[in-house]
């Protein structure tokens, strides 16, 4: 019985917050900026910025991230990246972004031809899924999508999520209810350094994104610092 109840109960958010009547960007209109600090093995490294700019149905999304890691001082890892994503009475147009990984260059760029998705990548040239969206983690339409293109690469990351639940976090001193998420990569033939799998929380009543966790080589965090 008590199973049955929390089945209803995760079916009951999921349909409150993720239909499609909330499923797109216009939920986010009055969001002007979100910024996060990162931190590896709770050590900061960083920052990721999102800038929203409006112009009557046109909005463009800046993204911008910044790290570096060390070791006894010596900069051992550089990665930095900046995206613009853009978006038509609320539909997805196009994406574009350049990266410089550890002094490798790399990018991305999604465009619409003849009402089809292409994505132009540095690891990835073809046609875009059906069911993609940009990875770039601010929209929670991302728990919905059967897949999302790396914003460095243009690689297609196919992906199960699920609801993990709802949880009380803290950030900054401040106190949160979130609903928490994992993404999870379907594809169980690539290399663990390949694979998808984080931890997304998103705040309960305005379904903000609030923080990201994930391990590859040590813990990650993505932390809010502000929000606009």
């Amino acid at each position: 019985m008590l199973k049955k109840l929390f089945l209803l109960s995760v079916f009951f958010i999921i349909q409150l917050y993720f239909n499609p009547t909330f499923a797109h960007v216009l939920h986010y209109q009055n969001l002007n900026k979100l910024e996060f600090d990162l931190y590896r093995n709770n050590e900061f490294i960083g920052q990721h910025t999102y800038l929203f700019d409006r112009n009557g149905q046109n909005l463009t999304v800046h993204n911008k991230i910044n790290f570096k890691i060390k070791v006894f001082g010596v900069t051992v890892y550089r990665y930095s990246s900046e995206g613009y994503e853009k978006y038509v009475n609320g539909k997805f147009e196009n994406f574009s972004a350049t990266t410089n990984h550890n002094n490798k260059e790399k990018f991305c760029k999604i465009y619409k031809k003849e009402n089809e998705f292409f994505i132009e990548g540095s690891s990835y040239k073809g046609s875009a899924p059906e069911d993609f969206i940009i990875g770039t983690w601010w929209n929670h339409e991302i728990i919905k999508r059967g897949a999302q293109i790396s914003t460095g690469s243009g690689r297609i990351i196919e992906q199960i999520v699920s609801f993990v639940g709802k949880e009380d976090i803290e950030i900054n001193n401040k106190q949160y209810s979130t609903l928490k998420f994992n993404f999870f990569s379907s594809d169980p033939s690539l290399s663990e350094d390949k694979k998808l799998n984080m931890n997304i929380w998103y705040d309960e009543t305005n379904l903000i994104w609030l923080k990201a966790s994930f391990k590859k080589n040590g813990d990650w965090e993505y932390r809010l610092k502000y929000f606009d």
